[in-house]
């Protein structure tokens, strides 16, 4: 089954083609970016890939509107919320994910289980996620805020090493690395809790 990460975006305003292009090749030349669907100016579909074409990654843009593909995956994700933990962070996506316009989604292909590729996918997904008003989702993993920590588990019970984790307390988000396999982190995690042996970063500014 097909591995995709997304970049959940409010703002429905995208690079050009050029732009994108063009990191590519300044920070990643071992690998190109070309047009699958759409116009420089209007594309829909772009695939990652390295120079010997060894493909890395398809990158659909997906506009939030009234019976759009972006509007189903919006739904799809807040149905599949119904029952994760913590509540705190369930209802803040919830209402986040109604503000998304603009879904990127990244479908990983072979060339992302190596280095060079994996860090290319890296820099394109963060360069559309540090726009500005953006969070990340990740299949098997779960959701982002905007920090890039994770706020809801939807981890597979089996899963364990540490992760960037953060809870939403009176409308500030606290942040801290937790082992994903330790029952005690888990269970605060659950309670939208700080684990009591863990310190935790205030966010700077509030996030309700």
């Amino acid at each position: 089954m097909a591995y995709y990460t997304r970049v959940l975006s409010k703002d429905e305003e995208f690079p050009s083609f050029e732009e994108l292009e063009q990191l590519i090749q300044e920070g990643h030349p071992e690998h190109k970016l070309t047009i699958e669907e759409g116009s420089e100016e209007e594309w829909e579909t772009l695939l990652l890939s390295s120079v010997d074409d060894v493909e890395v990654a398809l990158i659909e843009r997906n506009l939030v509107s009234i019976g759009s593909i972006g509007q189903d995956e919006i739904a799809d994700f807040i149905e599949e919320l119904q029952g994760c933990k913590p509540e705190s962070g369930v209802q803040w996506l919830e209402e986040y994910l109604a503000e998304v316009k603009m879904i990127y989604a990244f479908q990983h292909l072979q060339g992302a289980e190596t280095v060079e590729g994996g860090n290319a996918l890296h820099a394109l997904r963060s360069a559309l996620w540090e726009r500005g008003e953006a969070i990340i989702q990740a299949d098997n993993e779960g959701f982002t805020n905007e920090d890039g920590y994770h706020i809801v588990w939807q981890f597979s019970d089996s899963v364990s090493g540490p992760w960037n984790m953060g809870v939403l307390q009176d409308g500030v988000w606290y942040h801290f690395t937790m082992d994903l396999g330790d029952s005690d982190h888990r269970f605060a995690f659950f309670k939208g809790e700080v684990p009591s042996d863990l310190t935790a970063v205030l966010a700077l500014g509030s996030q309700d």
